[in-house]
């Protein structure tokens, strides 16, 4: 049955009536076990971060110990995300068969062992290779991590944690950048790309202690570990018409589905949102940016490597970190869809200026020093700034968090998966493509483009994408089956 989402609120579901007193006390309290809960999801974004922005500095040293071409750059580059796609794919199919938990173990050993490949690659092909493992580590966690937060969060702090998963991507970019600055000469960039290995092992053994999503237990049978789990991340609530719900929604999905069902009709809405949302996260620029920010600020004129480090460092790794706390602050209480359509607005404008900039901006002939960035060169290193914010509260972490709502139980792994890997396969297309096109069309008709894609992204949303804060999950399944209106 198609729903129609009117414009600009979308229709209304009704909240189920809130808890009183102490239950709704205990529901909303952080207790030591959502804490762990909550730190596998930090140490899995961190690492997703981590592994986006170093390649950014040790690109440098990279390209000096291999002779590099321009087209194995974006190979080194962008095949991290070549392999998230398949990890992505993969990961949602394990969530559903091995449980959240143990998907995201799985994630840990990935990144471990892929660092250990990088950082003692011989060549090329093995370097290349190490970053297809730490790519799908990246794909295996970006599913299950945001997932499990979304099966175990508190209603009320659900969205809080799933954009925490965002805001560990970002300090990971961050801490990435100061690893880059940190250790940006020689061969350093194999200790760049091997640091990793240590949080991996950290993720690993915290993913050990976490407990299993009580709804994956649920829809195995396992009714009674479930309550187990459920009365240990959550003392005090009365777990018994939680389950009972949970049940209820689990019976409506009849069993496991089959990949024919995730892309059945009567789940294609939300399946439309998901994989729609995850391709516009990335054509608007976000890895681009993120993996070739040295290259864009010198040339902007900032073109000695300290100074494209430190730039690169605050402007595009603090900047990113600090405004997603924007979204975790606000997106329980204004919503998705405000955010997301105030970032997209944001990220078009600021796209625009930085292409106006560059229209301005002189290449610096070789063998000239350049006294530094133009004026020019500053309004693009304050729009790409600007743009930053816009995305760090908006198409950074709602997204991921939409995407985690929005799917029915029994197709939620996968259906999730294939969001993730649609997102995955954008990333690699526009990092992948991203200095060919400013080759063939230049730097302002390249942003111009990203600008354009923020613009068709706001449209869409505004007419497509419902409003899910403050509902269940079972309360946004029927949304799609028209109980929610």
């Amino acid at each position: 049955m198609k729903v129609r989402i009117a414009a600009p609120e979308a229709p209304p579901i009704p909240a189920a009536r809130p808890p009183s007193g102490a239950a709704q006390s205990a529901g909303q309290t952080v207790t030591p076990w959502l804490m762990v809960v909550l730190a596998v999801i930090l140490f899995s974004g961190g690492l997703f971060g981590y592994d986006q922005g170093v390649i950014s500095g040790a690109l440098h040293g990279i390209k000096a110990t291999f002779s590099l071409s321009a087209l194995l750059v974006e190979v080194v580059t962008s095949w991290v995300t070549l392999g998230a796609l398949f990890g992505a794919l993969a990961g949602g199919e394990l969530a559903d068969r091995i449980g959240r938990k143990s998907t995201v173990l799985i994630a840990g050993a990935m990144f471990t062992g892929g660092a250990l490949v990088q950082a003692l690659a011989p060549d090329t092909v093995i370097l290349v290779a190490g970053r297809l493992i730490v790519g799908g580590g990246v794909g295996v966690a970006a599913v299950a991590a945001p997932l499990y937060a979304a099966e175990l969060a508190p209603t009320t702090l659900r969205g809080r944690f799933v954009s925490a998963y965002q805001l560990a991507i970002t300090a990971g970019i961050f801490l990435a950048y100061l690893v880059d600055g940190w250790l940006s000469q020689g061969d350093a960039w194999r200790w760049m790309l091997g640091a990793s290995a240590v949080p991996g092992l950290l993720l690993f053994a915290v993913a050990l202690l976490a407990p299993e999503s009580p709804r994956w237990l649920m829809k195995v049978g396992w009714r009674s570990e479930a309550a187990a789990q459920l009365q240990k991340i959550r003392p005090g609530v009365d777990f018994k018409p939680r389950l009972d719900a949970v049940a209820a929604s689990l019976r409506r999905e009849a069993g496991r589905a089959s990949w024919a069902e995730v892309f059945h009709k009567e789940w294609r809405r939300p399946l439309l949102i998901g994989v729609g949302l995850a391709v516009f996260q990335q054509v608007t620029g976000i890895n681009a940016i993120i993996y070739y920010a040295d290259q864009i600020f010198a040339s902007a004129g900032f073109t000695s490597q300290s100074s494209q480090t430190m730039v690169t460092t605050w402007a595009v790794g603090g900047v990113n970190m600090l405004a997603t706390l924007i979204a975790i602050a606000f997106i329980d209480r204004l919503g998705r869809r405000k955010l997301l359509l105030a970032g997209l607005l944001g990220m078009g404008l600021s796209l625009c200026v930085v292409g106006i900039a560059f229209r301005f901006i002189s290449t610096v002939p070789a063998g000239v020093a350049a006294a530094g960035p133009s004026g020019a060169g500053i309004v693009t290193l304050l729009a790409l700034v600007a743009f930053i914010i816009c995305f760090a509260f908006s198409m950074g972490p709602v997204v991921w968090t939409v995407i985690n709502e929005i799917f029915p139980g029994h197709i939620r792994g996968r259906a999730v998966a294939v969001a993730t890997a649609a997102n995955w396969g954008s990333a690699f297309l526009v990092s992948q493509g991203f200095l060919s096109l400013i080759g063939v069309i230049g730097n302002s008709f390249t942003f111009w483009l990203f600008a354009l894609f923020c613009g068709a992204g706001w449209v869409w949303i505004y007419r497509a994408v419902p409003e899910t804060k403050g509902r269940s999950l079972e309360q946004i399944q029927d949304l799609w089956n028209g109980r929610g209106l």
